[in-house]
């Protein structure tokens, strides 16, 4: 592994700092940019559409797109460094993750010239924002399990069923949604993906109450929801193929996410919080604990920069990304919750008024049960090592080679 920028990397790092340090604020030693958290307000999302716009004025947005799409045509290790530099600035909050960093580049695979020219600019720019429309109650990590409907009228598609865990759904525009429409095909064929218009009439967004009092997630119903033709991404019953592209960018972007609360933020605390009348730093059980948890997260940097290196390189990363996401999601829930204990009775506290912190680590530690879903389950990731990476036997199917109609169900 190599640790350092490139000649060209620092250039590009320097030109990308000296920008951000023209147009944003650092943030301050112990300092955190804004997070979404769920929150749908609508100044907020003004100003993440405002700040998009300056960024894509300048061509800072999307980096990675071709030019043809309003992108530089930058390399992945290009938007890495972007990204670095831009996590030290107060700068609103990514809500346009999902559709710049896993729709788009679905569309410009597998979408038509027409849809290409009608969305992606849009939606670099920000001016209109996406979600994604693929989990539903008895289809998660299976998602090919799925059972909304899409059924051909004339030049429209009728859609019925539900969708849950849609983040975002109650402030998008635009959303991109995989639907059975061939229960007669197998399991993973029969499937067409849509873009869908999300104030069409039949459409129905209910914010899930989450344990951590936001409500970032959503359920989406489809009530006879009319979808034209043109709104279909990629060949009829061959929408799996198209929904795996998404699939693939959201692991890469959930992967290269940066912020959020570290282990310098944990160090700080232990210092200001006292235990008997002394620093909690200087008791040798939280020493114990902090070096434990440091020796962790260094493995998970060390192993992060093996993908930046492969990056930097023009190379394709191996399976460091599934790891990371395996390892990284509950360690940072086993960091919140210590930062819980050091905090003693206050740590109770979810008020942001009230708690130390602003509530930080406690809106940390009820959010990571989510972060060990989105993107795939611990338990999927597991089998994706298992088989992919150490060659493992796959998991005996019961539905292969079944028509869709015919695969059992829970009740049967």
């Amino acid at each position: 592994m190599d640790f350092n920028d490139t000649p060209e990397e620092a250039a590009f790092r320097a030109e990308a700092r000296a920008w951000l340090d023209a147009h944003a604020e650092r943030l301050q030693a112990g300092e955190r940019a804004p997070g979404l958290e769920g929150r749908a307000e609508a100044g907020m999302i003004r100003r993440a559409q405002e700040w998009q716009a300056r960024k894509a004025e300048a061509g800072w947005a999307c980096i990675t797109w071709p030019k043809a799409y309003g992108g530089r045509g930058a390399t992945a290790i290009q938007s890495v460094i972007w990204s670095q530099e831009e996590s030290r600035y107060k700068v609103p909050p990514n809500v346009f993750a999902i559709g710049q960093g896993m729709l788009g580049p679905t569309l410009m695979v597998h979408g038509s010239d027409e849809q290409k020219s009608r969305y992606l600019r849009p939606m670099l720019r920000g001016e209109e924002i996406w979600c994604q429309l693929f989990s539903e109650p008895g289809a998660g990590s299976d998602l090919a399990g799925l059972r909304t409907s899409a059924v051909r009228d004339g030049d429209d598609w009728v859609i019925n069923g539900q969708k849950i865990w849609t983040t975002g759904a109650q402030y998008c525009r635009w959303g991109m949604v995989v639907c059975r429409s061939d229960p007669n095909a197998e399991k993973h064929k029969g499937i067409t993906y849509f873009i869908v218009d999300m104030h069409a009439p039949g459409i129905e967004i209910r914010p899930i109450k989450q344990i951590n009092g936001q409500s970032g997630f959503n359920e989406v119903f489809f009530s006879d929801v009319r979808v034209p033709d043109t709104l279909r991404v990629g060949e009829i019953n061959h929408g799996w193929r198209a929904a795996l592209t998404t699939l693939m960018n959201e692991r890469h972007a959930i992967g290269g996410g940066a912020g959020g609360l570290d282990f310098g933020d944990l160090m700080r605390l232990a210092r200001q919080t006292e235990w008997n009348g002394r620093p909690a730093l200087e008791d040798h059980a939280v020493r114990q604990r902090l070096a434990r948890l440091y020796v962790r997260l260094k493995g998970l940097q060390y192993t992060a920069y093996r993908t930046q290196t492969a990056l930097s390189r023009g190379q394709t990363p191996g399976p460091e990304s599934s790891m990371g996401k395996l390892v990284g999601a509950p360690l940072r829930q086993e960091m919140a919750g210590f930062a819980i204990e050091l905090q003693g009775p206050t740590g109770a506290m979810n008020d942001r008024a009230l708690a130390p912190e602003d509530g930080a680590w406690q809106q940390s530690y009820l959010g990571s049960p989510g972060l060990r879903l989105a993107g795939g389950t611990d338990e999927i990731l597991r089998n994706i090592i298992a088989e992919r990476v150490l060659g493992l036997p796959p998991e005996i199917r019961a539905d292969k080679g079944l028509p869709f109609k015919d695969v059992p169900t829970g009740g049967k």
